[in-house]
């Protein structure tokens, strides 16, 4: 006769093996769905210069009535934030401009965007509390990027290359940007796609 004791034993082991191939499984599987869902960047549009291009000197004039020049001698990389006043996605992400203006102004600067009559975004600009960007109104910069939908982001360097560039619609796409920046790529998929690519080729190797 066999001994329950036994029968018990050797039940609970092979729960405890089968438990255990589930958790590897499993394991395997939220990989595969954390490298599918993985932080999507700012969407980029192939429009207007190119990541990596010089662009184009865009001379514009600030609210206050301050002449700058977008793209050629600047002092620091710059973030032109492209907005609308009737954009709700523009006015949710203003606060998060304001925080990467505040976290990264030693080497950033940001620029607020738009187009239009100045009486259009006099009662946004102050509801807002604007006066700590330089805003612009300039539909000839609008027309170098290309710009056709908002809020949309473009990153250049000190010595006016693009950097990095497009639509965002939350703080994670924003970060995007500065990320591409960081690491020297065009997008952060590009970056993603590069940490995936150097596993698979160690695996075939």
């Amino acid at each position: 006769m066999i001994d329950p004791m036994l029968i018990s034993i050797v039940a609970l082991w092979l729960l405890v093996i089968a438990l255990g191939v589930c958790v590897i499984a499993l394991s395997r599987q939220i990989g595969i769905l954390y490298e599918r869902v993985a932080p999507m960047g700012a969407l980029m549009m192939d429009h207007g210069p190119k990541v990596g291009e010089l662009a184009p000197p865009v001379e514009v004039t600030t609210w206050e009535g301050r002449a700058l020049t977008l793209g050629a001698g600047m002092t620091k990389s710059t973030l032109i934030f492209f907005l609308s006043p009737t954009c709700p996605v523009c006015k949710k992400l203003l606060p998060i401009i304001r925080s990467v203006q505040a976290r990264e102004g030693q080497w950033l600067d940001v620029v607020l965007a738009s187009d239009g009559e100045r009486s259009e975004h006099a009662a946004f600009y102050a509801k807002y509390q604007l006066a700590d960007f330089p805003y612009v109104l300039s539909q000839p910069l609008g027309m170098t990027y290309k710009i056709s939908k908002l809020p949309y982001c473009v990153l250049l360097d000190a010595a006016g290359a693009v950097r990095a560039k497009g639509l965002v619609n939350s703080r994670e796409q924003v970060e995007s940007l500065l990320s591409a920046f960081e690491h020297g790529v065009a997008s952060v998929q590009e970056h993603l796609d590069r940490s995936l690519a150097v596993p698979a080729i160690l695996g075939k190797g």
